[in-house]
């Protein structure tokens, strides 16, 4: 095809790319009539790209057909000499490929590497196996070899375990099993083998591929198997009669390479199969040596055990007695096993579904008419005395196909399963040893979506609010005097839009990111990864704003997290009396109990935050509730607090009634109810469902999931906004029924100012923290309540052992 080459051909030609880009049809085909004489063929200087070979890359079949209409030929060629179609198939275009192909494009092209269009087809995706189909289909030679000598059933069969379909496509449509790369001599089974896809292996074997052929290494493609341990690729080419002992140029057998990798199932497969244990490679190493090296213990096992059998039966006089015909028969039957068991099926004996014999002449025409791998008939008369050895002249079909009256138990493929292990019997008189109490912890996973509604990420994630302006006119002490006045939003290039973890704003004091999410519908109560909610963060780093307007948004003030942490638990931990104030307001509750039993009195207590202690305590808290240990608020008290807490604490206990003693014997004296055991899975939140009932049963594990909490409630999608646009009916309806559409003209300003704390509210804010914190705040080394408590603690008696 012409390139162009004046410069007037050249301006021409690029502008006709560049409209069918912007798919101008009117001015394509003005240029086509008035342009230079066969423009629309025309390839452009740099790469040879014609139209058509663009409209095939974007997939626009419609222009495409355009084209042809216009005159474009199909089999123009770039400079790599690819066609339009060959680019299609690159890419993938179904629709496009099979609009060329049937406007004439000739799939027998090859490109300037000698590749024909099935090595673009190969991809791992159902749009490029429709274009093999479509190429195949229309006459694409499928045993084409580019100019490097590589066939294009071996670059399949190099990724069989993505492109399955396709080499299996290209087998069925003639391709030839044996075809060699003329440089390296390797075969399509090699491939595939090296892949690992058994599915493939088959289909080549079947198809006539040779199972011993090697490449001019000396590589079987059992070496290629072995390498990636593929062991379902081994009994393929075993059931086909492969021949393992085969020594590459550098001395190594297939085992060598399995026990490199450390397979060792495939060893121990090789090693039965006819791969010798003990021969050494060029550099003198053995298999097991191999596996030494390499640190595999199984394979190396394996390997030992192979040594012995192999120096076992090499003894004179000692014979093996797991022949190899055998075990090339069993191999064969557990490759054709569907198809022995449905010419037996017809032929059962007996009336009972269980019984699986058939007589002795229907079993040797089966295997006779499959093609069975029997030498001769006296191996035949051997396998029959064996498998009757009562003289009654039927076969159990059964235990044929298991292979047991043939072979010993380790050559069967039952050994190669996984074993599963024996349940442990209980102890003396079938009584079980006690143990501790299993508690099923939820792990921390964050499930993917689902999105909010229009795309964006799932709902704890929000968008972070960005305050951008033009910092030479307005800052946070010189606002802007009226919402128009900041027409920064016109002449600025905006910020990336970026996006904060809903949990995270609330640690930060991010209120701006929070509000702007809540007026987007966002839920109030979605949870991280952790299980946290926003105002479980905020009340335990102490951010008395941010809790004030979560709870104001309708926050849930008994969420529990995972550990059954409530709000208040960790605002006692975080030790500020303002926000537990906050949240004991809002309707906490104050006896609500974690996990392992503990109240947000006790977190106080560990925190020695005096404060909180005393403002819990004039609530009514429960002062004998109990953990897990056992253990009350005078107990935790004893053991955390400092002398002041202890005393509060102290004071309280001792100005408590007496609990009431339980009434003994008598008739008139009832039974008080059963202690129950505590909860060891504790209810589950927004309406979930409860906790198992105290008993001796651990919950099951397989309802683990049912006590993770909710991320996030249901979404709602919010309510559309009014249309518009005007219409002749909706204007007719609105005068019929007297009622006047008017539609608002409000302004809305692109951007709002939103309120930036100005120098002297951060002043103050600075002097309110101290307040709240301490002094310490602004220095490095500053610690919180808890973590100050138990740092007093260890210096006390001594300090961190180095």
């Amino acid at each position: 095809m012409p390139v162009a080459t004046t410069r007037l051909e050249q301006l021409q030609i690029i502008k006709l790319l560049q409209c069918v880009r912007l798919e101008d049809r009117p001015q394509i085909e003005k240029m086509t009539i008035q342009g230079i004489p066969s423009l629309i063929n025309y390839s452009e200087p740099n790469q040879g790209e014609s139209v058509l070979h663009l409209a095939a890359v974007t997939n626009n079949d419609e222009l495409v057909r355009f084209l042809l209409g216009l005159g474009a030929h199909p089999n123009v060629q770039d400079f790599e000499g690819r066609t339009p179609v060959m680019r299609a198939a690159e890419y993938g275009h179904d629709t496009t490929m099979e609009v060329l192909a049937k406007a004439g494009a000739d799939m027998k092209i090859v490109d300037k590497n000698g590749r024909g269009i099935l090595f673009y087809c190969i991809c791992p995706t159902q749009r490029h196996t429709h274009c093999l189909e479509i190429a195949l289909q229309h006459g694409a030679p499928v045993n084409n070899k580019a100019h490097d000598g590589k066939p294009v059933l071996t670059v399949a069969c190099s990724t069989a375990t993505e492109n399955e379909e396709m080499c299996i496509k290209l087998l069925e449509k003639g391709a030839d099993p044996n075809i060699k790369h003329e440089l390296m001599g390797t075969t399509p089974l090699m491939e595939a083998a090296g892949a690992g896809s058994a599915a493939v292996v088959r289909c080549i074997l079947q198809k006539g591929g040779d199972v011993n052929a090697v490449d001019r290494k000396g590589h079987h493609a059992a070496h290629r198997a072995a390498t990636g341990g593929f062991f379902d690729v081994l009994k393929v080419m075993a059931a086909f009669g492969a021949n393992f002992n085969q020594v590459a140029s550098d001395g190594n057998t297939p085992i060598h390479y399995a026990a490199r990798g450390g397979h060792d199932s495939s060893c121990k497969f090789l090693a039965q199969r006819g791969c010798p244990p003990k021969l050494k490679n060029s550099d003198g190493m053995t298999p097991r040596a191999i596996a030494k090296e390499a640190g595999s213990k199984a394979a190396g096992k394996e390997l030992r055990k192979a040594e012995n059998a192999f120096t076992k039966y090499s003894k004179p006089g000692m014979k093996n007695p797991n022949a190899p015909w055998m075990v090339f028969l069993y191999d064969w039957c557990v490759e054709r096993q569907d198809d022995l068991i449905a010419e037996f099926s017809n032929l059962y004996t007996g009336d009972d579904e269980k019984d699986y014999k058939v007589n002795k002449e229907d079993f040797v025409q089966v295997l006779k008419k499959l093609k069975a791998p029997i030498p001769d008939d006296d191996h035949m008369k051997k396998l029959l005395t064996e498998h009757d050895k009562t003289r009654e002249g039927v076969i159990d079909t059964k235990v044929f196909l298991s292979g047991k009256q043939l072979l010993s138990k380790t050559y069967l493929m039952s050994s190669y399963e996984p074993k599963s292990k024996k349940k442990k019997k209980g102890g003396k008189k079938g009584r079980k040893k006690g143990g501790k109490t299993k508690i099923y912890v939820p792990i921390c996973t964050l499930p993917e979506g689902p999105r909010m509604p229009g795309g964006a990420p799932p709902a704890h994630l929000i968008p972070r609010a960005t305050h951008w302006t033009d910092t030479g006119r307005f800052d946070r002490d010189h606002p802007p005097q009226h919402p128009l006045q900041d027409d920064s939003w016109w002449y600025l290039q905006h910020p990336q839009k970026t996006y904060i973890n809903i949990s995270e704003a609330a640690k930060l004091g991010d209120i701006e990111s929070l509000k702007q999410a809540f007026q987007n519908n966002y839920p109030i109560d979605t949870r991280d990864k952790y299980f946290k909610t926003p105002l479980m963060c905020a009340a335990a780093h102490g951010h008395i704003e941010i809790t004030k307007y979560l709870i104001e948004m309708g926050a849930s003030v008994n969420a529990v997290d995972n550990f059954r942490w409530t709000p208040l638990h960790h605002a006692c931990h975080g030790g500020q009396v303002d926000v537990v104030t906050t949240l004991v307001s809002a309707g906490a509750d104050i006896d609500a109990q974690t996990m392992n039993g503990a109240t947000p009195l006790m977190r106080a207590i560990e925190c020695s935050n005096e404060p909180i202690v005393s403002f819990l305590i004039d609530q009514g808290v429960n002062m004998r509730k109990e953990n897990k240990k056992e253990h009350n608020a005078l107990d935790t008290a004893k053991e955390w607090a400092d002398p002041r807490v202890l005393s509060i604490v102290q004071a309280k206990f001792d100005s408590l009634p007496a609990p009431k003693k339980k009434k003994k014997g008598g008739r008139a004296a009832k039974k008080s109810p059963a202690a129950t055991r505590p909860q060891t899975v504790p209810p589950i939140p927004f309406g979930k469902g409860d906790g198992p009932d105290g008993g001796k049963k651990s919950p099951d594990q397989s309802k683990v999931k049912d006590l993770v909490p909710e991320f996030m409630p249901p979404l709602q999608t919010p309510p559309r906004s009014a249309d518009r646009r005007s219409s002749v009916i909706r204007v007719q309806s609105s005068m019929a029924g007297r009622v006047e559409d008017r539609e608002d003209i409000q302004y809305e300003p692109k951007k709002v100012w939103a309120h930036q704390p100005t120098k002297d509210e951060l002043l103050q804010r600075k002097e309110t923290d101290r307040t709240r914190w301490g002094y310490e705040l602004d220095f490095p080394n500053y610690k919180p309540p808890f973590q100050k408590n138990i740092a007093s603690k260890v210096e006390l008696f001594g300090g961190p052992e180095d």
